[in-house]
């Protein structure tokens, strides 16, 4: 009697679990809404490498661009949520990489144009 029972148990655990359907349209779409949101990450990053780059060459302010570059970045999703209309559905992965997107990109280009510029500090 306890094998009947014990291998009933068995097989209602097992079909229990049950994967769920998985929605290609709406996986494709999320991420070319997600493209776009990094499109932007792109350009925010990139104007405030060269705005960096512009404020420590020209007026020799090395201090300066980094805690401006810190507040943009940090504004940055609600500008992405303005322009995004869908940045709602957005995980907390999302934000994160498009944040250190902005971050490192940011940093990569200040680096790169000091380095090459004839004029740095």
């Amino acid at each position: 009697m306890a094998k009947k029972v014990r291998r009933k148990l068995e097989e209602e655990e097992a079909a229990a679990f049950e994967f769920p359907v998985f929605d290609e349209v709406a996986f494709v779409s999320k991420e070319f809404e997600l493209m776009g949101a990094y499109l932007v990450a792109v350009a925010i990053a990139v104007l405030l490498g060269v705005f960096a780059w512009a404020a420590t060459v020209a007026a020799g302010l090395s201090w300066f661009p980094f805690p401006i570059g810190i507040a943009v970045i940090a504004l940055s999703p609600y500008l992405i949520r303005r322009l995004r209309t869908s940045a709602l559905t957005y995980t907390k992965g999302d934000w994160a990489g498009l944040i250190m997107l902005e971050f490192f990109g940011f940093l990569a280009l200040w680096f790169v144009l000091l380095d090459i510029s004839p004029h740095a500090i």
